[in-house]
């Protein structure tokens, strides 16, 4: 009996694979691998506004009016997002501002790498320069590695450096930027260039100028004077300037001075901290 039952199973088997090559049916697949979940930010990473509400953000790189064009990768949500002590001494700053009737205003904060990733192509294609009467009109744009205007890692995405300017109080509202509205030259007068509410530094933001040198000795007077007021407020709190850029600071020390992130930037990579 045993050798019937076994017999019929074999046959058994055989018939339903005659019936699959007749059919043409095929097994079903394995369900797909769920896709890993973005990474979120450390515990040290905060939102700035959680920190303090009062400091006013404009963050460039989830619109069109930066120098690539186009919103950047990596850019989920306008959101300043910093290591916590970075944002803190960022406070301590702003209360200092706010006494003298103005206000700190963030452009760019934490960069994930996929957004420097992002600069990088577009710095690779030469045919790509709907942006360049405004952001680099006297560079070449084969050029922007060479004079380091573009690099394949930035400081940005340790999570302490900020890109920001100061704003006299009353804050007056930034007209939006309308995509292929005419552009004017970044260093061009206050009067000329793209409206900001910011005082005049004497250059746009992302300004890719040697007029951008903070210490540059063309720029005089109320702009030279609005740099120091910058510069001096968040210095006192451990910030220090890139040379090349009045708008470029970094809070030292800073808590990751080795590691560059690419988490979004949007308010999940830091819900609960």
């Amino acid at each position: 009996m045993t050798g019937l039952a076994t017999a019929f199973r074999t046959l058994a088997v055989a018939a339903a694979a005659g019936l699959l090559a007749v059919t043409g049916a095929v097994a079903a697949p394995a369900p797909p691998a769920s896709a890993a979940p973005e990474p979120k930010a450390p515990r040290e990473f905060v939102a700035l506004g959680s920190v303090d509400p009062t400091i006013l953000q404009e963050m460039r790189y989830t619109t069109d009016h930066n120098f690539v064009g186009e919103p950047v990768d990596g850019y989920r949500q306008p959101l300043c997002i910093l290591t916590r002590p970075a944002a803190e001494a960022l406070h301590r700053a702003q209360l200092r501002l706010l006494a003298r009737g103005y206000t700190l205003k963030v452009y760019d904060c934490y960069r994930p790498q996929r957004a420097v990733d992002h600069f990088v192509r577009w710095a690779k294609d030469l045919q790509d320069e709907r942006m360049k009467k405004e952001f680099y009109p006297l560079v070449d744009k084969s050029r922007l590695f060479a004079d380091g205007y573009i690099a394949e890692k930035s400081g940005h995405s340790r999570g302490s450096t900020v890109d920001l300017t100061i704003v006299r109080l009353p804050a007056a509202p930034t007209r939006a930027y309308v995509p292929g509205e005419e552009l004017v030259d970044c260093s061009a007068p206050r009067e000329e260039r793209f409206p900001d509410n910011s005082v005049d530094m004497g250059t746009g933001f992302d300004c890719f100028d040697t007029l951008s040198h903070t210490d540059d000795p063309r720029i005089r007077g109320e702009q030279r004077a609005n740099r120091d007021l910058l510069g001096g407020a968040l210095a006192e709190q451990g910030f220090v300037n890139l040379p090349e850029e009045w708008w470029h600071f970094t809070f030292k020390p800073e808590p990751f001075p080795s590691t560059f992130f690419d988490f979004p930037v949007a308010r999940r990579s830091v819900a609960g901290h």
